[in-house]
């Protein structure tokens, strides 16, 4: 057996330049962290070599490679022609909620399957192999920022040049202010999940307009001021920064706030909230605060919504355990 980690990702400032309509004219750039929370992946031979077992959230027994449901499954086992396993995917938060999931998913599944076959893959590489089957071979109206949080791990720079290239710079910062940007940061969950395809593909559709691409060129100089705040070790003005980006995000497609959302995010900015965002396309999932220690509890009873705790991890996808080889 095999079993590969894959963390999930906050993005803080620049979501949406990261997708290829936006990027290829004007480039594009987001400042994100992998937190410790992931999804896993487990591969073992399946007693029936003539079979392959999928569990996820259903479980799928199929003798032909091309019946599978899971569309990220499907493409990826075919395009390898894996089959005769049993492969087994856990998380520690469900799908559609703004950590970025179904990127994670596949960048642990490739990291699971080339350990499998004894392949090296780059993380570089594996970001790249995973915008690929996401975005060219799914047809997904998705951005790139996810795979590579994914990948890499940690505190990043992502940018996303016009060519297609992308690089990952971690952010240099003293240790002090990396802890504190962290016990300054506050995470609750709304408890409503959403598909982010039909948000991101009217994203996609208003990247035409001229006041939409003003708002995530703004978005972009924003993910540019927050990281030279944190070079610098100044945290002041996190909390605007993220309001600031917060406001604008609202602005690139209708659904992605919603009264619910407005009113729990109004209340956490009477209540301590230095700023905040939600998390992902929008719709639902995640809403982030930067609050000071000493407000959080103050927040956390004003809002009534679920807290749920993480810590930044700087490791990304990784295998965990290999057992004896006893597969042809």
């Amino acid at each position: 057996m095999i079993i590969t980690k894959t963390p999930f990702r906050i993005s803080f400032a620049g979501g949406g330049s990261d997708l290829a309509d936006f990027y290829e004219k004007y480039g594009g750039c987001v400042l994100s962290t992998s937190i410790n929370r992931y999804c896993y992946i487990s591969i073992h031979p399946y007693f029936d070599e003539t079979g392959t077992m999928l569990k996820y959230s259903e479980n799928e027994l199929v003798h032909n490679l091309s019946d599978i449901k899971h569309r990220i499954f499907n493409c990826v086992l075919n395009e390898r022609q894996i089959h005769g396993v049993e492969i087994t995917s856990t998380a520690d938060i469900p799908g559609g909620t703004g950590l970025g999931s179904s990127s994670t998913f596949t960048v642990g599944l490739l990291n699971t399957l080339n350990c499998y076959q004894g392949k090296y893959m780059s993380k570089g590489k594996l970001a790249e192999k995973a915008c690929e089957i996401e975005i060219q071979k799914l047809g997904s109206p998705i951005g790139k920022q996810d795979q590579y949080a994914a990948a890499f791990g940690g505190l990043n720079f992502i940018r996303f040049r016009q060519d297609g290239e992308v690089s990952v710079s971690p952010i240099m910062m003293q240790p002090e202010t990396y802890q504190k940007l962290q016990e300054n940061l506050i995470m609750f969950y709304t408890g409503d999940t959403r598909s982010a395809n039909s948000i991101l593909a009217e994203q996609k559709k208003n990247i035409s307009s001229e006041d939409k691409t003003a708002n995530l060129k703004q978005m972009c100089a924003l993910a540019e001021a927050m990281r030279q705040a944190l070079e610098e070790n100044c945290l002041d003005s996190f909390g605007d920064l993220l309001n600031e980006g917060w406001k604008l995000k609202r602005t690139l497609a209708s659904g992605i706030s919603n009264p619910v959302i407005d009113e729990a995010y109004e209340i956490a900015m009477a209540n301590g909230a230095l700023g905040g965002k939600l998390l992902g396309a929008g719709g639902g999932g995640f809403l982030l605060f930067y609050c000071q220690p000493k407000d959080q509890e103050r927040l956390r009873v004003a809002l009534r919504l679920h807290r749920f705790p993480f810590s930044f991890e700087k490791d990304g996808t990784s295998v965990i355990y290999i057992g004896d080889k006893y597969w042809d």
